[in-house]
């Protein structure tokens, strides 16, 4: 599997100086960067490390939509008439989600466009990417989202857990600028949104959330943690994947 290209050699040797570790469970990696915005940037779980419990409804899950959405960064063109006139233009930015994932058969891997890794939604693991929007613009279809995993709500039961997350591949590596956001669709609830935050652009993947099985339940969790690329983000969260460079085909 292949680890975000933005992850350079200069932040993977601070993640390995740092002294403070990660609390997730029995990961052995470095914690990342978690941020310290107040509750106005998420609805319902408004707080790193805040939960919320879904009890198991009556028929199963069905569908379960984890959607994600960005915005374009505007950026005024330069030159003499550019200035003058303060024309802007729309700077595509490669913003993509994924999930990490473990089955309750012990299994785990990863769901993201970078390596083609779609998944599937009949088949195990049950999770499908929709595709992969490089720019942020597409906003016609699923209420508008840009990608979106969907998980196959009749197996809810043989997953165990997810760690949803974003990573920036390319372009402007500014969380402040594309805004990007997470909602959480599941029948019979509200639609849980997270809007993560930070003031270390430099680190390219963002932890956003947390879901578990919880006695065929599902419990959730705010992470907003940052770190420099996935293979940090998958140490401390204790997946035990291998990650590999390699580029977006």
């Amino acid at each position: 599997m292949a680890r975000d290209k933005l992850s350079g050699d200069s932040m993977i040797e601070a993640t390995r100086d740092r002294a403070k570790f990660s609390g997730h469970g029995k990961a052995k990696g470095a914690a990342g960067y978690l941020s310290d915005t107040d509750d106005s940037g998420c609805q319902f779980l408004g707080a790193s490390g805040q939960t919320l419990v879904v009890d198991p409804l009556p028929g199963g899950f069905k569908t379960i939509r984890i959607g994600g959405a960005w915005q374009n960064v505007q950026v005024q063109e330069s030159g003499f008439f550019g200035k003058l006139f303060k024309r802007v233009r729309g700077q595509g930015v490669d913003l993509d989600i994924g999930c990490l994932y473990e089955l309750q058969n012990g299994d785990r891997g990863a769901i993201q466009a970078f390596g083609d890794m779609f998944g599937s939604y009949d088949a195990a693991p049950y999770i499908q990417l929709s595709g992969d929007d490089r720019t942020g613009d597409d906003h016609d279809d699923d209420d508008g989202e840009d990608e979106v995993l969907r998980i196959n709500g009749t197996h809810w039961n043989d997953i165990r857990r997810m760690l949803i997350y974003f990573y920036i591949y390319d372009g402007v590596c500014s969380w402040a600028k594309v805004k990007p956001q997470v909602q959480i669709r599941v029948r019979g609830q509200q639609p849980l949104v997270i809007t993560p935050h930070t003031y270390q652009s430099e680190l390219a993947v963002c932890a956003v959330a947390g879901i578990e099985n919880q006695r065929g339940g599902m419990k959730l969790t705010n992470y907003t943690e940052y770190f420099p690329g996935h293979a940090e983000m998958d140490r401390a969260h204790g997946y035990g994947l291998k990650w590999e460079d390699g580029e977006k085909s």
